[in-house]
């Protein structure tokens, strides 16, 4: 009987990183299935639980687990209720989970709590915010680690787990991007109504330990933009709490050039990105996708603190407008050399590759600490 993977997804990034993987597993013949939950749910941003549905040969499992403007331990709350009453009735033999996300604090919760085998994706990252506090608990409450650089792995050593139990596969979302996209510039424009030629990218999620500064920065940052006279797609940010702020400042810019979408497919994102000038904000995609492009990108303020290294990505502060205009007048339409140090697009395979190893299956679930040293 195929062994039972359960892949849990709440955001349309995380979404973009677990697919690959997921795809692999099914191929090779596991059984999988996702719980989709979080943002999927939310009409707000996209409803992209459909995006979720597209993904062929698989179960997907969906779970409602807040309203709009639930505080994040509501949400957290709710998840590990219904998360509990799922894998009672399934039981996976293995959940997947990724990052930082407070609905994958909650799922890695439910797995330690019940000795459920659980593999966190992508811990080990510093990050600065509350984010990063949440991707190290997941880290010690999960049984496995697939990480994305070997500085990753030395963090996860750090916090006292098993040398055999960490694997560096890259960032899986660098699989996509390494090949096409499967769709032209053209047919993005088409499906997503853009009149732009030259554009550049503009995604800026809330920091939740800054939710009341969010507004102003959004303000600072939006300004920016709006007086440089060039043509923005920005897609909406996150639920987190300052999205309301965030959501408001957004509504001030002109429509005719800046298009605001709730969510993108990841293959058209991926070609959009592929034929931008320039991307700005403070997703993950600006200080990871963004180098192994080789776009150049400006990182906005303190939620991706510490995580970028690469030739193509700059910083400023939401109100530094002198450094935004400067990146905007130097960077825009650049092109950098791909920046490899998350890995070059073979994540799902080295991946599936642990999964096969017998050895991956009989390890203990009851964790000991393991000092980095030995």
């Amino acid at each position: 009987m195929a062994r039972s993977l359960l892949f849990v997804t709440g955001t349309r990034a995380d979404f973009g990183k677990l697919e690959p993987l997921a795809v692999a597993a099914r191929d090779a013949g596991f059984d999988v299935a996702f719980f989709v939950t979080g943002m999927h749910m939310l009409a707000r941003y996209g409803l992209t639980k459909l995006e979720v549905h597209r993904t062929t040969g698989v179960n997907v499992h969906e779970f409602l687990n807040q309203r709009d403007d639930d505080p994040q331990d509501m949400v957290l709350a709710k998840t590990v209720i219904g998360f509990s009453d799922f894998v009672k009735e399934h039981q996976p033999d293995l959940v997947i989970i990724h990052g930082d996300r407070v609905e994958a604090l909650a799922c890695a919760l439910v797995c330690a709590t019940n000795y459920v085998r659980c593999a966190h994706i992508e811990g080990g990252e510093v990050s600065g915010t509350i984010d990063e506090i949440y991707r190290h608990c997941n880290s010690k409450l999960a049984s496995h680690h697939f990480v994305s650089s070997e500085d990753a792995a030395r963090r996860v050593m750090a916090l006292g787990e098993a040398a055999d139990n960490i694997h560096a596969i890259g960032s899986p979302e660098l699989d996509f991007h390494a090949g096409p996209s499967g769709v032209s510039i053209d047919e993005v424009k088409q499906r997503y109504a853009l009149p732009f030629d030259d554009f550049g990218i503009c995604v800026f999620h809330p920091v939740t330990s800054e939710a009341a500064a969010m507004g102003a920065q959004a303000e600072a940052l939006f300004g920016a933009l709006d007086a440089s006279g060039r043509n923005f797609v920005m897609i909406a940010p996150n639920n987190d709490p300052g999205s309301t702020a965030i959501f408001a400042a957004i509504e001030k810019l002109p429509a005719d050039r800046f298009r605001v979408l709730p969510s993108m497919r990841f293959a058209h994102f991926s070609e959009l990105m592929k034929n931008a000038a320039v991307m700005i904000g403070n997703s993950s995609a600006g200080v990871r996708e963004a180098p192994f492009i080789g776009l150049p990108s400006l990182d906005i303020g303190t939620r991706q603190t510490n995580r970028a290294k690469s030739p193509s990505v700059f910083f400023a502060d939401a109100a530094e407008t002198d450094r935004i205009n400067q990146f905007l007048q130097d960077q825009w339409g650049k092109s950098y050399p791909r920046h490899d140090a998350f890995g070059g697009g073979s994540a799902a395979s080295r991946f599936l590759a642990v999964l096969q190893n017998d050895m991956f299956w009989q390890g203990s679930l009851q964790k000991t600490f393991h000092d980095a040293a030995e």
